[in-house]
């Protein structure tokens, strides 16, 4: 094996393992409505999201009964981090295998990335509105 080549190995460990980047973070809060009504229950995921690999899960968690989600987290990378949120719900679904579900995913813009492992600023999603359909949707089975 060549000098280069175990160098290539040996960064790519580090890197993998998390040693080497800089911690930042970020957060999302909303709330999540079906027909009018809070969604309690809702999962709602926040990753980093990776072009070369599997995204980066930060943080996850359900909507609480009023239908409102806060999730935070930080995460080293060498590169600014891509923060989304991924939501999976049932809202007016008709689809008969229960464990599959829609879901849509919200960008969180740059400004809400803070270095450190708090963020400083939180993303406001606001009041979503599940019933419809949203730009991009799909479904997921295996979240």
């Amino acid at each position: 094996m060549s000098y280069l080549t175990r160098l290539e190995i040996c960064v790519r460990t580090i890197y993998c393992a998390g040693i080497i980047g800089i911690l930042q973070a970020t957060g999302a809060r909303g709330k999540l409505t079906c027909k009018g009504k809070p969604a309690s229950g809702v999962l709602v995921k926040l990753y980093d999201e990776d072009d070369t690999d599997f995204d980066d899960l930060i943080d996850k968690g359900y909507t609480d009964a009023n239908g409102e989600f806060f999730v935070q987290g930080s995460h080293k990378e060498i590169t600014p981090i891509d923060p989304k949120i991924n939501i999976y719900h049932k809202c007016n679904d008709w689809w008969f295998i229960p464990f599959c579900k829609k879901k849509f995913t919200i960008k969180i813009p740059n400004n809400y990335i803070t270095q450190g492992d708090t963020p400083k600023n939180i993303y406001q999603a606001g009041v979503l509105e599940l019933s419809g359909d949203f730009p991009g949707q799909s479904r997921d089975c295996f979240h």
